[in-house]
């Protein structure tokens, strides 16, 4: 009666698709209204934003995986994407309103969390890596394309029609869910009470972060992915706002941006990455890939002309072999029974970069005096502005001071990662883990025990 054919790897990939091509046209009109919202400290603001929102959902991600167990993916997935589309419409309503229940939405923007239980619940542990990256994919795909067709569409007929459109997506979405999706989680295998199995170390989000300490090499790679990471989402926070306000794009530019840069990282996951994991190996995969972050945040910082954007941009599409080159580095000498604990720790990791991240940003932005405290010029042709040209005169020497510090992040993460061995086998303490495994699994999962948790927070590698 529920949903249209057997649960499969499709319908998860249509949910995830609307979804982000909903938020991906409004790219261009965001811009425009959280200046027009926050005149003075625009970057800052959107860093707490940002940053608020990143935090609730660390903290929200296990219990809504736990919960997800009890009651089933369906519901979990409707309430996912509702709270996290709920803002679309506010644009034009209310500013205010928009960018506030935007940070309160991050308790339920925990879509990927769900999505990965529902493939997790209906694929086979040999073809689990390929469903997971058939919805990463689906996810880059929508965004190579929405926002310049947003901003085509805020050119051509004004961003109310764009937010019209993304609330029609994200209710077309939601009616998709209702209707199409069907439950991937049998009803004999969940539990006769919906409390019963609930407890507190389910829904603590720092419980994977504390067996960090337990093994010298998990130590590393978690240090590795924290010092490398924060810089990366910060720098999605700020960076397009950036390429508008401060070096002058106009919208068709940094839809453009953000379409190619979409396509490249998505050939470097895949093409690139499995010929350098064969040539050079894993470690040396890492370390290219940090080397190729810290010149692209280098060139960030220091670029004062587009142009110099679009170069940096096609170097950051090398530098997003990092996280999977990390995660096959993880999954190869990790034991059968550690793998999904060990995941979960660095897909913990990531989680809490998110919220520290964009406040990181915005923070630093404020104390450089990297301000908008003029309303954007319209752009010449050449793509500049007044206010571009304002703005670099004054900051003529480090245009972007948060991307120096990120760079100097990526250095340390190198020189932590030179000491990750290329080969060795994660010998930790095989009773806690196996506790915690059993602690903080799908208990009601028909899975191995080394598949019983699910990366919560899984982030899409572009």
């Amino acid at each position: 009666p529920q949903g249209i054919g057997s649960p499969s790897v499709y319908h998860a990939v249509i949910v995830i698709f609307l979804e982000f091509f909903a938020w991906g046209l409004l790219t261009a009109p965001t811009l425009v209204v959280l200046h027009e919202t926050f005149p003075k400290h625009t970057f800052l603001m959107n860093g707490l934003i940002q940053g608020v929102k990143g935090l609730l959902s660390f903290l929200s991600a296990p219990l809504i995986g736990a919960l997800s167990d009890v009651w089933g993916r369906k519901s979990f997935l409707l309430l996912t994407v509702f709270f996290t589309c709920a803002p679309i419409p506010l644009m034009k309503i209310s500013p205010w309103w928009y960018f506030a229940v935007i940070s309160v939405s991050g308790v339920f923007a925990v879509t990927f969390s769900v999505v990965f239980a529902y493939v997790a619940d209906i694929t086979q542990e040999h073809e689990r890596s390929m469903a997971y990256g058939l919805v990463s994919a689906t996810f880059a795909a929508s965004l190579v394309t929405s926002p310049a067709i947003g901003a085509y569409l805020g050119r051509a007929y004004g961003d109310s029609l764009v937010v019209v459109l993304a609330t029609a997506i994200a209710l077309l979405d939601i009616c998709f869910i209702l209707v199409a999706v069907p439950e991937s989680l049998p009803e004999k295998m969940r539990p006769a009470s919906w409390g019963a199995p609930i407890s507190w170390e389910q829904a603590d989000p720092f419980a994977s972060l504390k067996k960090v300490g337990q093994d010298s090499i998990v130590l590393l790679i978690c240090i590795t992915v924290f010092l490398s990471y924060l810089p990366e989402a910060g720098q999605y926070s700020s960076f397009f706002l950036y390429l508008r306000q401060i070096m002058g794009f106009s919208s068709e530019s940094v839809a453009a941006f953000i379409a190619v840069l979409g396509i490249l990282s998505i050939i470097a996951q895949t093409i690139v990455l499995s010929l350098l994991m064969r040539s050079i190996g894993n470690k040396n995969t890492i370390l290219l890939g940090l080397g190729f972050q810290i010149l692209q945040l280098a060139w960030y910082g220091f670029g004062s002309e587009p142009w110099m954007m679009w170069a940096a941009g096609a170097v950051a599409a090398m530098s997003s072999i990092t996280f999977p080159a990390v995660s096959a580095l993880v999954s190869r000498t990790a034991d059968a029974d550690q793998q999904g604990v060990v995941q979960g720790m660095i897909t913990g990791i990531r989680g809490l970069c998110n919220g520290l991240g964009p406040a990181l940003y915005g923070f630093i932005f404020y104390i450089f005096h990297v301000e908008l405290n003029e309303l954007p010029m319209p752009e010449s042709s050449s793509g500049g502005s007044v206010v571009a040209q304002y703005h670099l005169q004054q900051n003529s020497i480090i245009p972007g001071p948060p991307f120096l510090f990120g760079a100097c992040s990526v250095l340390l993460a190198l020189l932590v990662a030179l000491f990750i061995p290329e080969h060795t086998n994660l010998n930790v303490r095989s009773s806690n883990w196996k506790k915690h495994c059993g602690n903080h699994g799908h208990p009601h999962s028909p899975q191995a025990p080394g598949e019983a948790k699910e990366p919560l927070l899984q982030d899409t590698n572009v």
